[in-house]
């Protein structure tokens, strides 16, 4: 099996991401980040995803984005809620973490490297999102660019990085669909930016609001428990 280096977050499309990897056959590697972030839930679903997917080694590493701030998941600035839709898809907004796509897939490469592996994994998506710009695939495909360029694989062994996106184009809904036909637990993922000091999601921040209309799109039930 060829091995693979995925971002695993804890939340919904990190999930469905690594799912997806398993069953194209490749040996997850998952590597999960603590940067300062204003809780740790999604570590704890992210150790259980991992878990319960039999992942090959999960590291969670550290790193202090909050020394620089300026979002309101490393910074003290509110979580803006009930943003409408438009809104959502059309502004960055202040969860917006400066750089941290391009931070992540930067140690992502550094392991994959250490592996001897060619592909990550990461769960962007450029349709039900909030409107991150290092989430399109422009970006994408610009780091994998840099990757091929930077690295001692790249250069002496003409071996390419692949960076792997197989949620950029999908709407939430077809997300969850796509999670469910390979048996991804969500009951086990968090996504909320501001959640109770329970762990209970708040139901108003974007990632709440988009992940519960892709439930309900499919006419399910988010099996996750929200404050509200």
């Amino acid at each position: 099996m060829k091995k693979a280096v995925i971002l695993l977050s804890g939340g919904l499309d990190s999930a469905t991401c690594l799912a997806i990897a398993i069953d194209s056959g490749f040996l997850p590697y998952a590597l999960s980040f603590r940067y300062g972030q204003r809780h740790e839930f999604e570590l704890d679903s992210a150790k259980a995803v991992s878990k319960s997917m039999g992942v090959e080694k999960h590291i969670i590493l550290d790193i202090d984005l909050r020394a620089f701030g300026g979002s309101a998941l490393t910074d003290d600035i509110e979580v803006p809620k009930d943003r409408d839709e438009t809104n959502i898809k059309n502004e960055i907004p202040v969860t917006y973490v400066p750089a941290r796509n391009t931070i992540f897939l930067s140690f992502g490469l550094a392991y994959a490297e250490t592996l001897r592996a060619n592909d990550i994994f990461i769960g962007v998506n450029a349709l039900d999102y909030s409107g991150y710009p290092d989430c399109r695939p422009e970006y994408i495909a610009s780091f994998q660019h840099m990757a091929n360029l930077a690295t001692k694989v790249g250069v002496e062994e003409k071996s390419d990085t692949n960076i792997h996106t197989p949620l950029i184009d999908l709407t939430k809904s077809d997300i969850i669909k796509a999670g469910l036909n390979l048996n991804v637990d969500y009951g086990l993922t968090h996504s909320c930016y501001d959640p109770e000091q329970n762990g209970y999601s708040c139901g108003h921040c974007d990632a709440c609001q988009l992940r519960i209309r892709g439930f309900e799109k499919l006419g399910l039930s988010d099996p996750i428990k929200y404050s509200k």
